[in-house]
C-alpha cells in the first residue's frame, strides 16, 4: 500500500507524520509513504502558498518528518519549520519513504534522507543517465544502501498502437507542459507524454518492463490506460501475471 505523491506544502510534516504511521500500523508495516513538491501553479497560482525555494523547503521538511517517523523527538530550528515535537503513537516500524525527486539538488535530498525516489514523465535514458547515478552518489555519500527507485510510467496493452498514442498525449496533455516533467521529457528526447509509455502486445509490454527492471528500477508504478473496451483489464491482468512469473 502506498501513496504515489503527497504534496507537501498543504500539510504539516507533523500531521503528516502522524497520518503515515497511523497508515503503516492499519497496513501492518507495508505502507510506503510517497511525498513531493507538488508544482508552483498548484502551490502558488492555486493555494497562494510560496514556491520560491522548493528543494530548501523540501530539505527542511524531510529533517523533521523522517525522525517522527522513526518514533524520535523533534528539536527542529529551520528558516521554514521551527518544531518541538515527540509522537504518542503506539510503537511502530518507520514505513517506507520517497520522495518525487527529479532535478539534481532534489535527488541529492531524497538520496541523503529519504528511501528513494518515485518519478513519473521519465523514461530509460533518463533513468540510466541522471536518475538513478545521482540518487545513489547520494545515498552511499553518507552511508545508505541502494535507493528504492519507483517508475512511473502510462501502460496500455493493445494492438492499436498509434490511436493509443493519440489518445494518451490527449489525457495526459498537461504533464508535457509542466516545468518539471517537460525537462524530463526533453532528457529523453521524447515529444509527448506518449512517447515514454508502455504501450503494445504483451511481448512488448515484458521487453519494457525487464528493460526497467534490468536499470535498477525497484518498483513499477503502473498508470494503466483504458485505451479501448476491455484494455484496462486487459493490462491489470497482464502486470498480474507479469509480477508473479
Amino acid at each position: 500500500m502506498s501513496t504515489a505523491v503527497v504534496p507537501s506544502y498543504p500539510r504539516h510534516p507533523t500531521a503528516l507524520a502522524q497520518q503515515a504511521l497511523t497508515a503503516n500500523l492499519a497496513c501492518d508495516g507495508r505502507f510506503t509513504l510517497g511525498l513531493g513538491l507538488s508544482h508552483k501553479m498548484v502551490i502558488e497560482d492555486m493555494m497562494g502558498l510560496s514556491y520560491a525555494k522548493p528543494a530548501s523547503h523540501m530539505r527542511e521538511y524531510l529533517e523533521v518528518l523522517v525522525p517522527l517517523l522513526k518514533g524520535e523527538a523533534v528539536a527542529y530550528a529551520g528558516e521554514e519549520y521551527q518544531v518541538a515535537y515527540k509522537l504518542a503513537l503506539e510503537e511502530s516500524a518507520a514505513p517506507s519513504l520517497v520522495v518525487a525527486a527529479l532535478g539534481p539538488r532534489m535527488l541529492k535530498i531524497a538520496g541523503e534522507l529519504s528511501d528513494g525516489t518515485t518519478t513519473w514523465m521519465v523514461g530509460p535514458k533518463t533513468l540510466r543517465e541522471h536518475i538513478i547515478p545521482r540518487i545513489s552518489e547520494s545515498a552511499a555519500a553518507v552511508g545508505k544502501p541502494a535507493p528504492r527507485i519507483v517508475a512511473g510510467l502510462p501502460i496500455a496493452l493493445t494492438n492499436n498502437v498509434e490511436a493509443a498514442k493519440k489518445q494518451i498525449n490527449n489525457d495526459l496533455q498537461i504533464y508535457g507542459q509542466l516545468p518539471s516533467y517537460r525537462a524530463m521529457l526533453d532528457r529523453e528526447g521524447a515529444a509527448n507524454p506518449a512517447d515514454i509509455a508502455i504501450i503494445g502486445d504483451e511481448a512488448h509490454l515484458k521487453q519494457q518492463l525487464d528493460t526497467f527492471k534490468a536499470l535498477g528500477v525497484t518498483d513499477f508504478n503502473a498508470a494503466v490506460i483504458g485505451v479501448e473496451p476491455g484494455a484496462y483489464k486487459s493490462t491489470m491482468d497482464f502486470l498480474a501475471a507479469y509480477k508473479n512469473s
